[in-house]
């Protein structure tokens, strides 16, 4: 029986947890479930799990033949704060939170991959699981790192895989260097003056600072930025208002910067703060800024990201394998692990459907064996690289 085909056999058993973790969606920092689900699955296998680590993480690790090596893997485990609109069976029973980035599918193949290798133990020296909590946004993997995730589990490299919704159907995507870009989230809060709508004089408008602050910030990538470098900035909140009738005191701007360079990263700030308070100043508003950098550069190892497409075209076949993907706007905290640690993040095509954070998004289900058997292998084969 092949790697795939033995997982297959318990498939339903991982699409049984993968449904349950659906329909009980947490947020970032508040995995309790979903970190005691985990845990009690390992502990089954006879994992050594240690808990609480990053707050709600979970890490197991398993010792195969003699061996030096550590060779680590990790899932995300945290939901989204979107109001789930699908029929499905399984849908999210908690109001305001779903799974809509498949991290309930990222958590199963992980468990997948460790009940196999714990059954075969047909690897040397250490598997580390990572059962990671937070990644949208919310710092998980710096929460981990802080609480110590690689000097109490030193590990040599360190894989990812995420679903890709986009297809094509069991195809691997890796590109070495640079794949995934920084962000930074943005506040801008403006205070003005309120008034009766009637008698605008009389007040500061901070609605039409706002709108004014928000045009002007689409400069920034068109006017400001190198156009043969990459930089997104997205205005995604505004709020302010409650009646008709009446000009409020305040307003407030939200957004993300996504940047692949650190040059381009910092002028991208000083603009945002350099745009919105000189408008500010210009309509006598006041104005805060608030900056946070959220999400580094996700840089694979090339030399992982190369191990990742080999293993992959051994599993799955070199025509389901691509090298070279495009790099992708969005960002990932996985890019803290490899900061730290060497090793390379990859995508997983699922059968083509809604998109990732979109309300209608599901998990596909046939990835499950897929991608724990392409994590169990990379477990097989790494193990044995010689140091």
């Amino acid at each position: 029986m092949s790697l795939i085909e033995r997982i297959e056999s318990y498939a339903d058993e991982l699409i049984a947890i993968r449904r349950d973790l659906h329909a009980h969606p947490e947020l970032g920092f508040e995995e309790v479930r979903t970190s005691r689900i985990v845990s009690d699955h390992l502990e089954k296998l006879g994992i050594e799990v240690h808990r609480g680590l990053g707050k709600t993480g979970v890490v197991g690790v398993l010792h195969g033949r003699p061996g030096k090596r550590r060779i680590g893997l990790r899932a995300d485990m945290d939901a989204l704060p979107i109001e789930e609109e699908t029929n499905l069976p399984y849908r999210s029973t908690i109001a305001g939170k779903m799974h809509a980035c498949g991290h309930d599918g990222h958590t199963t193949m992980l468990l997948g991959a460790a009940r196999y290798l714990a059954e075969t133990r047909d690897f040397n020296g250490t598997a580390v699981f990572v059962f990671q909590p937070a990644e949208e946004g919310l710092g998980g993997a710096r929460a981990m790192i802080a609480d110590g995730l690689f000097k109490k589990f030193p590990v040599d490299e360190i894989f990812a895989i995420h679903n890709n919704p986009n297809g094509p159907h069991g195809k691997i995507l890796v590109r070495p260097g640079p794949a995934m870009a920084a962000a930074d989230f943005f506040d801008i809060r403006i205070t003005g003056r309120g008034a009766h709508a009637a008698r605008p004089q009389e007040g500061i408008d901070p609605i039409l600072v706002a709108t004014a602050i928000a045009q002007s910030l689409q400069s920034i990538v068109s006017r400001n930025a190198d156009p043969l470098k990459a930089a997104v900035v997205s205005i995604t909140q505004i709020h302010a208002g409650a009646a008709y009738n009446v000009i409020p005191e305040g307003a407030h701007l939200a957004g993300t910067v996504r940047t692949f360079d650190g040059a381009l990263r910092e002028l991208v700030s000083t603009r945002i703060r350099e745009i919105a308070t000189g408008i500010g100043e210009a309509y006598g508003a006041r104005v805060e800024i608030e900056i946070r950098d959220v999400f580094s550069v996700l840089e694979n190892s090339p030399s992982h990201a190369a191990a990742v497409a080999e293993i992959a075209a051994e599993l799955f076949g070199a025509d389901r394998v691509d090298a070279e993907s495009k790099p992708h706007m969005g960002s990932e905290d996985f890019a803290d692990m490899l900061h730290a640690v060497p090793g390379a993040y990859a995508w997983l095509g699922a059968t083509p459907g809604p998109g990732l954070h979109n309300a209608g998004y599901d998990f596909d289900d046939t990835l499950l064996p897929l991608g724990a058997a392409y994590l169990a292998r990379m477990v097989e084969r790494r193990s044995a690289v010689s140091a």
